[in-house]
């Protein structure tokens, strides 16, 4: 199983999440409002000298998943970029009663 952080600009969270729900996401922690500072996105702090916040997607999903949503960021990133999207995965294990 894998583990997806989505970092994306607000600014693009209807396009993210339409794209995403396109690949068939039904679960996911969505946490809005998110402050900080990329290479090419530039700073978001949410106030009158550096404007606007980002959003982060946890995503916990299977190998075939994490490939498809990996390929989507890759695809708006091209089409949307200077917003600023970015992903990270990594190898997670499922924790049962």
């Amino acid at each position: 199983m894998n583990m997806l952080m989505i970092c994306y600009n607000e600014a693009m969270d209807l396009e993210v999440m339409e794209s995403l729900e396109a690949c068939c996401l039904k679960n996911y922690t969505k946490i809005c409002g998110a402050y900080g500072r990329g290479t090419s996105s530039g700073t978001h702090l949410g106030n009158d000298i550096w404007p606007g916040q980002n959003n982060i997607l946890y995503i916990a999903c299977g190998e075939e998943q994490c490939a498809n949503l990996l390929a989507i960021v890759k695809k708006l990133r091209q089409q949307l970029g200077h917003e600023g999207i970015k992903a990270f995965s990594w190898k997670i294990e499922e924790e049962t009663d």
